[in-house]
C-alpha cells in the first residue's frame, strides 16, 4: 500500500467508538457464560472445560453480542481462539514485540510513531532470524512438544490485527498478544514496566506446571522486569535472552550486573547480539534441536 493508505488504516484501527455496559454471551462445550464490557468496551471470561478438548492446542469459543441488540440483520458474533498448552509442552515462551522481534525505534519516540503510522504487516520486517529460532522453540528438542508462545506488548490493542497479520505472513509461530488499552496508552506513562510485569505473572500462575523463556531487548526495562520475575518465581525460568540494541557502556554495564545477578539464582540471563546467536545458545542447554541451527 502506499504511505497515505497507510495512514488512513492506521487511523481507521484508532478511531472506535467503545461500548460501555455490553452484555457478551460465550459458549463453550455446551455450556454458556455472559460477561458485561467495561467503561471502555473490554471484557473477560474465564471457562472450565467440562469434558477432555478436541483436536489441537486452539479452541474456538463462539461469542455473541446480546446487549444493545444489532439495529439491523443478524445478531452480532465472532469466534474467539483460546490457547490450551499441550500435554507434550515442556517450557513456554513470553517474548516482548517491540525491537525484540520487529524494529520499532522504542527508545526514539518520533522513529517509533513514523515507523507505526507509514509501515504496515507487509512492509515492516522482523529481525533476521526471528521466525525460525521461534519456530524452533515452540517445536522443542524433540521436534514435536508444541511449546507454547506467548507475546506482550506495550503497543494498543487498536495493531491486535496488524500484528496477528504480521506474524502469519512472516510464519512467526501464533500465540496470545497481551496488548495495552488505549486509554491509557501514552508515550511516557509510567505503567509500561507493571503491564508487562503483571502479565508475566498472570502466564506464570496460570500455567504454572510449565517453566519458561523470557525474551526481549535491552531498550527499555525488559531486564529488570525479567530479573524481578526470577527472584519472584524461583526455578520457573530457564534463560532470559536479551536482545542487544542499546549498546551505550553505561546500559552495557548495568546488564553486566543483571546477569550477575540473574546467575545466582540458578537461571541465565543472555545478552545476544542476534537470533543465531540465542539460538546456539538455546541448542546448547536442550531447548531446541541442533538440527534447526541451520
Amino acid at each position: 500500500d502506499r504511505t497515505w493508505r497507510n495512514l488512513i488504516n492506521m487511523y481507521k484501527r484508532f478511531e472506535t467508538d467503545e461500548v460501555p455496559g455490553a452484555r457478551i454471551r460465550a459458549r463453550f462445550q455446551g455450556q454458556e457464560r455472559e460477561a458485561v464490557t467495561d467503561g471502555e468496551g473490554y471484557f473477560s471470561l474465564e471457562l472450565n472445560p467440562v469434558r477432555p478438548l478436541d483436536g489441537g492446542p486452539w479452541q474456538n469459543v463462539e461469542l455473541e453480542l446480546l446487549d444493545p441488540p444489532s439495529r439491523n440483520g443478524p445478531p452480532v458474533g465472532a469466534s474467539a481462539q483460546v490457547l490450551v498448552p499441550s500435554i507434550a509442552a515442556k517450557f513456554g515462551t513470553i517474548s516482548d514485540v517491540d525491537d525484540t522481534i520487529i524494529s520499532t525505534n522504542v527508545t526514539n519516540k518520533l522513529k517509533m510513531f513514523l515507523t507505526v503510522i507509514l509501515l504496515n504487516e507487509h512492509t515492516r520486517k522482523p529481525f533476521e532470524g526471528v521466525a525460525a529460532f521461534y519456530r524452533a522453540l515452540q517445536k522443542g528438542a524433540s521436534g514435536s512438544e508444541n511449546n507454547p508462545i506467548f507475546y506482550i506488548s506495550n503497543s494498543a490493542w487498536n495493531l491486535y490485527t496488524l500484528l496477528v497479520e504480521f506474524l502469519n505472513v512472516q510464519k512467526i509461530p501464533l500465540g496470545p498478544l497481551l496488548l495495552r488499552d488505549f486509554g491509557d496508552h501514552l508515550l511516557f506513562s509510567k505503567d509500561r514496566a507493571d503491564h508487562k510485569r503483571s502479565n508475566i505473572k498472570r502466564i506464570l500462575e496460570t500455567f504454572h506446571q510449565l517453566p519458561f523463556v523470557l525474551i526481549g531487548d535491552s531498550g527499555e526495562q525488559d531486564p529488570e522486569i525479567y530479573r524481578e520475575i526470577v527472584r519472584e518465581y524461583p526455578n520457573r525460568v530457564r534463560v532470559i535472552y536479551i536482545r542487544s540494541i542499546n549498546r551505550a557502556p553505561s546500559r552495557l554495564a548495568a546488564i553486566d550486573t543483571l546477569i550477575e545477578e540473574v546467575g545466582h539464582t540458578g537461571s541465565q540471563l543472555v545478552l545476544t547480539p542476534n537470533s543465531e546467536f540465542a539460538a546456539a545458545h538455546a541448542a546448547a542447554e536442550g531447548l531446541i534441536s541442533t538440527g534447526e541451527l541451520s
